[in-house]
C-alpha cells in the first residue's frame, strides 16, 4: 500500500501547481478551442491466491500481485458549429508478479516471475447537443512480455425525443501472442546458454465486437438500459505455456479451437430512492459456442451521508457452466480434439463484495484543485478456492 500512496501523492503534487494556474472561463459564450478540463489518477493494488495454476496443468499456486497506475487527461472545446468536442488521452502501467510463471520451466527455475504491462489510449467524441447526436473514435495499445495488442473503435449515439437514447459501438483488436512454450517442449540447445530464447515466434488473434445500447428514462426516479454485445474471435485463443496432463501422466500444451463467438445480454436499472440513496442493479446473461453459459447479478447502493460524502456498498454474484474443452489435472484423453485445464473455463460460482467511499466538497480539496477523492475495496471468492482482494484510489482534478 505504501507504493500506491507514494505514486499517487507524487503525481498529485506535480499536477497541483499546473492546475493552480488555470482559471475558469465564466463568459457567456462557449470557448471554441480545446481546453484541459479534467485529470483523473487511478491507482490500485490487487492480490490473489489459489491452487489451480493453468501453467502447471490445473495444480499449483495461483498467487498473483498487481500494482496498477493510470492517468487520464480530458480536453473539452466547441467548434465553429458549436459542437462539443472531447479528447481523452490515457496511460496505464501495471506491474505484476505471478508465482506460477516460474514453472514455465518445468523445474520452477525460470527467472520470469513478474511482468510489466503498458497500455496507452486515445478517444475523441464530437457531440451535437442540439440534435442529440454524437460520434466517437478510439485507438488503444497494450504491450506485455507475451503479447501485443492494437485496438480501434468507432461509435455513435442518437437521442430520440427526450427520454430515449440509442447507441452502437464497433471495436476491433489485433493481437500478436508470443509462442513461449514450456521448457520440456523446446528443442535441446535452443536457449544458447541463456534463460530466455530470443526468437520465439508469434501467432495472431483478432477480436471483433459490436455493442448496442438502448437507454430509457422511465420517470423522474427510474432509468433503464438494455445492452447487447456480439463478439467474434479468430486465431490463437489459448496460451502456449498452459500445460495439460493426460490420464497416462504425459503432458502437452493447451489446445483450443481457433474461433469463438460470445453473446452477452445485459440489463441495467437505476432507481433514485429519495435524495440520499440510489439503487443500481445489473443483470447479464452470457453464452458462447464453447459451451459456457453464465449469469451475473449485482447491486450497488450509493448512500449520501452528507451532501459531499457518500458510501457505496456493492455485491456481485456470478456463476458459469464449464466449457466443453475443460477437464482437471490428468482427466483429459490424448484423443480429445481440444483440451485445457485452465480453471477460468471450468464450472464455478463467485462472490465479489466491498465498499467505496467518495468525498467531493464543492470547493475542492487541498486548495480546490482536487475535486473528488474515491477509495474502493473489494473481496472476491470463487468456488475453485480462488481468493482475491483489491483496493483502489481515484483522484479527480478539474
Amino acid at each position: 500500500m505504501k507504493k500506491i500512496c507514494l505514486t499517487v501523492v507524487g503525481m498529485y503534487f506535480m499536477l497541483l501547481h499546473a492546475f493552480s494556474q488555470v482559471t475558469k472561463d465564466t463568459a457567456a459564450f462557449q470557448p471554441r478551442k480545446l481546453k484541459l478540463d479534467e485529470i483523473n489518477l487511478v491507482s490500485s493494488y490487487y492480490t490473489q491466491n489459489g491452487d489451480h495454476s493453468a501453467i502447471r496443468g490445473g495444480i499449483g499456486s495461483e498467487k498473483v500481485t498487481d500494482l496498477a497506475n493510470g492517468i487520464e487527461l480530458k480536453w473539452i472545446g466547441y467548434d465553429a458549429r458549436q459542437r462539443k468536442n472531447t479528447l481523452t488521452a490515457g496511460l496505464g502501467i501495471d506491474h505484476h508478479t505471478a508465482a506460477s510463471q516460474a514453472y514455465i520451466n518445468k523445474t520452477g527455475a525460470s527467472k520470469r516471475t513478474d511482468g510489466l504491462r503498458l497500455y496507452p489510449s486515445l478517444d475523441w467524441t464530437r457531440e451535437n447537443e442540439k440534435k442529440g447526436t454524437s460520434f466517437s473514435l478510439g485507438a488503444y495499445y497494450s504491450n506485455e512480455f507475451n503479447y501485443q495488442s492494437l485496438g480501434l473503435s468507432a461509435g455513435a449515439t442518437k437521442k430520440i425525443k427526450t427520454n430515449t437514447e440509442l447507441g452502437i459501438k464497433l471495436s476491433s483488436y489485433f493481437d500478436q501472442v508470443k509462442l513461449i512454450l514450456p521448457s520440456e517442449f523446446i528443442k535441446q540447445g535452443s536457449f544458447s546458454g541463456r534463460e530466455e530464447h530470443p526468437d520465439y515466434g508469434s501467432s495472431p488473434r483478432q477480436t471483433y465486437t459490436a455493442s448496442f445500447t438502448w437507454s430509457q428514462i422511465i420517470n423522474t426516479r427510474m432509468q433503464a438500459s438494455f445492452l447487447l454485445d456480439l463478439v467474434e474471435q479468430h486465431g490463437y485463443l489459448g496460451l502456449p505455456f498452459h500445460r495439460v496432463y493426460f490420464k497416462d501422466g504425459t503432458d502437452s500444451v493447451e489446445k483450443l479451437p481457433s474461433s469463438r463467438f460470445k453473446l452477452p445480454i445485459g440489463l441495467r436499472l437505476n432507481y433514485f430512492l429519495g435524495d440520499r440513496v440510489i439503487l443500481r442493479a445489473y443483470y447479464r446473461y452470457y453464452w458462447d459456442n464453447w459451451g459456457i453459459q453464465a449469469h451475473t447479478a449485482s447491486l450497488e447502493t450509493p448512500v449520501k451521508i452528507t451532501p459531499f460524502f457518500s458510501v457505496t456498498p456493492f455485491y456481485r454474484y456470478y456463476t458459469q457452466t464449464a466449457a466443453k474443452y475443460f477437464a482437471p489435472y490428468e482427466q483429459h484423453q490424448e484423443s480429445d480434439p481440444y483440451y485445457s485445464s485452465n480453471y477460468s473455463l471450468s464450472k464455478f460460482s463467485s462472490h465479489f463484495f466491498g465498499t467505496g467511499f467518495r468525498f467531493a466538497p464543492p470547493k475542492g480539496i487541498f486548495g480546490g484543485a482536487l475535486k473528488t477523492l474515491e477509495i474502493r475495496y473489494g473481496h472476491y471468492t470463487q468456488t475453485t478456492d480462488l481468493v482475491s482482494n483489491v483496493i483502489s484510489l481515484n483522484l479527480s482534478f478539474k
